[in-house]
């Protein structure tokens, strides 16, 4: 026996877009949506209707309300990493090493993809966020800069066109700020070799415009070995300059 087909329900359809758009990553963590009148003209819909949707995604945990009005996607969405786990990594020296083998082998995926499958509008993003750090980098302005770096390399992951691949690098938004912030910090007074690694953000732009995906993989992973032979230098550096210390201490 055939069972009714229902149609369905205004809200759910609407709840299936915005989550659609949340996933794909037009809606990021932090973001306000448009008023509810303009949604509501946007999806042509009935604003009940609309407003019963984002009622369902609130109660998902997706959305929210903020004081002051408005809806927002919520700001901790793909946060998988805990602020106490956070420190714990940001303190434990091993670990700057361990994340940098990750992102080398993250973000060489996100090159090759961005190369393969990038528009003109990511390319256009990657370009603006390179000159934002090209920008910061130059005025010395680190705090700044660090974020930059950041949202250069999530640029280059929306470019990729895959939706795990930009979740993850999101999730570890927090994580990846503080271990460019804490690599930055170990190598900052090595201006020759800072200048060398922002030389292969360049060429990692280019051979994503280029369009050549093993030629971005292979730039990515040339940046992220630069910078591991900045924090090795730097740490060997600081170890004969340890040693000096203590001969002098002890000769006194």
């Amino acid at each position: 026996m055939y069972q009714r087909v229902r149609p369905p329900k205004i809200s759910d359809v609407i709840v299936e877009q915005l989550e659609t758009m949340i996933v794909e990553g037009t809606l990021k963590p932090g973001q306000r949506l448009p008023s509810e009148r303009d949604l509501a003209k946007q999806f042509e819909v009935s604003r009940p209707s609309l407003r019963e949707a984002i009622q369902k995604l609130a109660a998902k945990g997706i959305l929210e309300s903020r004081q002051g009005g408005g809806n927002y996607v919520t700001e901790q969405l793909g946060r998988g990493f805990s602020d106490p786990l956070l420190e714990l990594l940001a303190n434990h020296p091993e670990a700057q090493y361990d994340l940098l083998e990750f992102r080398h082998a993250l973000e060489g995926l996100c090159a090759y993809y961005a190369a393969l499958r990038s528009t003109e509008v990511d390319r256009e993003n990657i370009r603006t966020r390179h000159s934002e750090l090209q920008q910061f980098h130059d005025n010395k302005d680190f705090s700044n800069e660090v974020v930059a770096d950041v949202k250069f390399h999530l640029a280059i992951a929306e470019a990729a066109h895959n939706m795990v691949l930009l979740h993850m690098m999101r999730a570890l938004f927090d994580l990846f700020k503080q271990h460019i912030k804490d690599n930055l910090n170990d190598i900052y007074p090595q201006q020759a070799m800072r200048a060398n690694i922002h030389g292969q953000h360049r060429l990692l732009m280019q051979a994503i415009f280029d369009g050549d995906p093993e030629k971005a993989q292979s730039a990515s992973h040339a940046h992220f070995s630069s910078v591991e032979e900045a924090l090795l230098e730097q740490g060997k550096e600081q170890t004969r300059l340890d040693r000096s210390l203590r001969r002098t201490s002890n000769n006194r």
